[in-house]
């Protein structure tokens, strides 16, 4: 089941024994952190891994302004971007120099492919990562919510474990790279 923000919200809530939400402007306690801390939250977690359902390519467009130094060439990051994860030339996703500098990747290159971390829709997020996030996000509410120290680092605890299990999940679901570079068997040739 696809959860939303405020699902996920809710869950949270419900997990440090507070009262769910159904709007973020409903003006109660609980809506208001969760409003607060929601986002900062899912965009950490995000970029704290490279999802495979939060890995996308785009091709970025070169902007007029130069770099003043080091590269020749700067592109527009993607409006969902989070963390770049490679970029490349042609077909390819790596490879490339580069450097994030603000809002914008400099290069040597005329065309730059961009391999990142984007903000993928809640509706995308599978359930191990929904599970994730719930558990970060009690962490995060406890303290404003319940001002109980223990209990807030319990649940940070709770929320690394599932923070692992999710990360393992996640692991699970891609071929494994093999060596491409490796001088020990370069030299055997």
């Amino acid at each position: 089941m696809a959860l939303t923000a405020i699902g996920l919200c809710s869950r949270a809530l419900i997990k440090i024994g507070a009262t769910a939400i159904t709007a973020f402007d409903e003006g109660t306690a609980e809506a208001e952190v969760a409003a607060s801390l929601y986002e900062p939250t899912r965009d950490a977690l995000l970029s704290a891994n490279a999802w495979s359902f939060a890995t996308r390519q785009a091709t970025l467009p070169m902007l007029a302004t130069e770099p003043l130094a080091d590269y020749t060439a700067a592109f527009q990051l993607p409006a969902d971007f989070l963390r770049a994860l490679g970029a490349g030339i042609g077909g390819r996703g790596r490879g490339l120099e580069y450097r994030i500098a603000g809002r914008a990747l400099h290069a040597n290159s005329g065309t730059a492919v961009l391999t990142y971390v984007g903000r993928p829709d809640e509706a995308d997020f599978p359930a191990f990562f929904d599970q994730a996030l719930i558990a970060r996000l009690a962490a995060e509410f406890c303290i404003p919510l319940t001002e109980n120290s223990s209990r807030a680092e319990t649940l940070q605890r709770l929320a690394e474990a599932e923070f692992r299990r999710a990360r393992q999940i996640d692991a699970q679901q891609d071929s494994q790279p093999g060596f491409e570079d490796f001088t020990l068997i370069d030299a055997r040739a």
